[in-house]
């Protein structure tokens, strides 16, 4: 224990010290001069209001900045006079991470190149770059194109790399260590589950608060292309939706549905998987204090792995909740906060039953620094996991 004690002592010094010395500001903030406090409460945590300058491609409706492009006589060219860049750089000391019975650094547990922004009116990218995920290097993750406001209506279309889950709840912008596990899944042999997938998504947003969006996906995450240099590995298409309405000012539900087919092959054995999800979410929201998410799904798969292996291969059932509470004391400009986390999966393949709860809470020394701890208690397998790091985005 005394061992785990300094270990802790120590990255908290480090930390603080980075508190002084990192005091620049991500892209974003930097283009229109403002405090990460305008879109997040605290990063990366969106606001409403950031929410809403992500959907309108990265500009904000209510500022311009004239000095954004180069002026180059071509009415036609827009070019980036600075190109936005930021850095995320996380890290955190863990003990029994994963009922490993060890203390561990894991610093840097994440390391991104971030870039994005308007290229040309009502056309915007995003990408990051792993530099370092877990000691390896990941690659691209999200990286897409976005043309906003299509035929002058509220349609917009972005085409890419994203993950299939983003209109429910981004898991890139949760404040707890601890992940939305059933997002994560992936059940036999499928390449399926709802994280990264390369494809296009349409959204439309209408005045009533309703917002409906719909997915055409290759269904097979964003692995390396085949042999023929194609990235989706059958000839089929997946599909998924979501509808969601707000309710006051507070309150919002969503329902969503998925629908796909791959072909799969395990031990020499080529068969065809029918995969559909379906769900519903909730969000309540209490003047900037309190913050609840909520998201259930059922899976089922037709065929997941080889009957030839296995003699439980045809219609699997996955179950699988999550539910999210936030507390920030006084909004936007809260120094500290607290979150709590709770996962539940059942499924007929019995390794992949989850039950765990996570409570979590934050300091925020800087706007884009802020350091946590966190606690973990796995029901399923009982064990409990301690951790404590910081996030840092300039």
């Amino acid at each position: 224990m005394k061992r785990i004690i300094f270990q802790v002592v120590g990255l908290l010094i480090f930390v603080l010290f980075l508190s002084d010395t990192l005091l620049a500001i991500p892209a974003f903030a930097r283009k229109y001069n403002m405090s990460c406090t305008t879109c997040h409460a605290p990063a990366p945590r969106l606001k409403a209001y950031g929410d809403e300058f992500a959907g309108n491609g990265f500009v904000l409706s209510d500022k311009t900045n004239p000095r954004y492009y180069v002026n180059t006589g071509d009415d036609d060219l827009f070019l980036i006079r600075d190109l936005p860049l930021a850095v995320r750089l996380d890290g955190l000391v863990t003990y029994n991470h994963n009922n490993s019975d060890k203390s561990d650094f894991n610093a840097p547990y994440n390391l991104k190149l971030l870039s994005g922004g308007e290229i040309a009116p009502d056309i915007a990218y995003y990408f990051y770059f792993f530099f370092s995920e877990r000691g390896h290097v990941a690659g691209i993750e999200d990286a897409f194109l976005m043309f906003n406001n299509l035929f002058g209506t509220e349609l917009d279309l972005y085409i890419g790399q994203f993950q299939v889950s983003d209109p429910l709840f981004k898991r890139e912008l949760r404040l707890t260590f601890d992940d939305y596990d059933i997002y994560k899944t992936k059940v036999g042999a499928s390449r399926i589950n709802l994280a990264y997938d390369r494809g296009i998504m349409l959204t439309y947003g209408f005045d009533t608060g309703t917002d409906i969006i719909v997915e055409v996906l290759n269904g097979t995450g964003i692995g390396g292309a085949d042999v023929l240099k194609n990235f989706d590995y059958d000839k089929h298409k997946n599909f998924a939706g979501r509808i969601s309405q707000d309710i006051g000012d507070y309150f919002r539900i969503g329902g969503f549905g998925y629908y796909g087919k791959e072909d799969l092959e395990q031990g020499g054995d080529y068969f065809t998987n029918e995969v559909w999800y379906a769900g519903g979410d909730l969000t309540l929201s209490i003047d900037d204090l309190f913050e609840l998410n909520a998201q259930f799904l059922l899976r089922k798969d037709s065929q997941p792995v080889s009957k030839i292996l296995y003699s439980n291969a045809e219609n699997i059932e996955t179950k699988g909740m999550f539910a999210e509470l936030i507390y920030t004391p006084d909004g936007d400009k809260s120094k500290w906060y607290a979150a709590a986390l709770y996962n539940w999966q059942d499924s007929d393949y019995a390794h992949l039953n989850i039950s765990k709860a996570t409570g979590h809470i934050g300091w925020v020394l800087r706007r884009n620094i802020r350091l946590f701890t966190e606690i973990t208690y796995d029901l399923e397998n009982e064990f409990g996991q301690v951790g404590i790091g910081f996030v840092t985005a300039f």
